[in-house]
């Protein structure tokens, strides 16, 4: 693994684009086996499963679904998957802030205006965050950090993979899994090991926010052209 030494900003962001065009290269030959394996083997069915709320947003507020998938996605979900992957202490109280971000969700009632509601929600964060530097002792927290520094290979594995699988939940309502379902969810996969693979050599949860961002808003170029709004 290519830790960076140099500390250098250019050098990050020199490594962002590295890492996002590699993404970008695994992407491809994905789909490139993918397409091979469904015109000479297995017959694929892709039409089985669709974005269909996903897609709902998209076509109902361009302007909700941008936000969601360039800004709010990649924050919450990268401080979900990624934060206590070689963390920081900051980065352990953020990783339980976005715990608390998805009782949030559960808790304010859906009619509310989805930009009061995501202002809401991540101003209290910022409370939570003080709060919990209070509440929790630096002691806690330092060895909470060595033992997640030591086993940090099965955490960037197994967060690139609990990732991809909550993806799951694009597709249907109640957790299942099939090799179509599967093959949708492994290019998730993908985006996840390479957002751990940034935070490991960039040393910071802002870097795979990023790339996360980058990545989203690649697909959001892609859909835009295709809305009804």
């Amino acid at each position: 693994m290519n830790i960076l030494k140099e500390n250098h900003l250019g050098v990050k962001v020199k490594n962002l684009f590295r890492n996002f065009t590699l993404m970008l290269l695994f992407y491809f030959l994905f789909f490139f086996v993918l397409r091979f394996l469904d015109v000479f083997i297995l017959d694929l069915d892709f039409q089985k499963y669709e974005q269909l709320e996903i897609l709902k947003i998209l076509d109902e507020n361009p302007l909700k679904f941008i936000f969601l998938a360039a800004i709010a996605a990649p924050v919450i979900e990268e401080s979900i998957f990624r934060s206590l992957l070689i963390p920081s202490l900051s980065s352990i109280k953020i990783f339980l802030c976005a715990i608390f971000y998805l009782i949030g969700i559960l808790l304010i009632p859906e009619e509310a205006h989805w930009s009061l509601k995501y202002l809401l929600l991540f101003s209290s964060l910022a409370f939570i965050y003080y709060a919990l530097g209070e509440l929790i002792s630096k002691r806690i927290l330092h060895k909470t950090c060595y033992w997640l520094h030591r086993y940090y290979l099965p955490v960037w594995i197994l967060g690139a993979v609990i990732f991809g699988f909550v993806h799951i939940y694009n597709y249907v309502d109640n957790f299942q899994l099939d090799l179509m379902l599967f093959i949708m969810i492994f290019p998730r996969i993908i985006a996840g090991f390479f957002f751990g693979k940034i935070k490991v050599e960039n040393k910071s949860l802002l870097w795979p926010v990023l790339l996360h961002s980058m990545n989203n808003s690649l697909v959001l170029i892609v859909l835009l052209p295709f809305t009804k709004a």
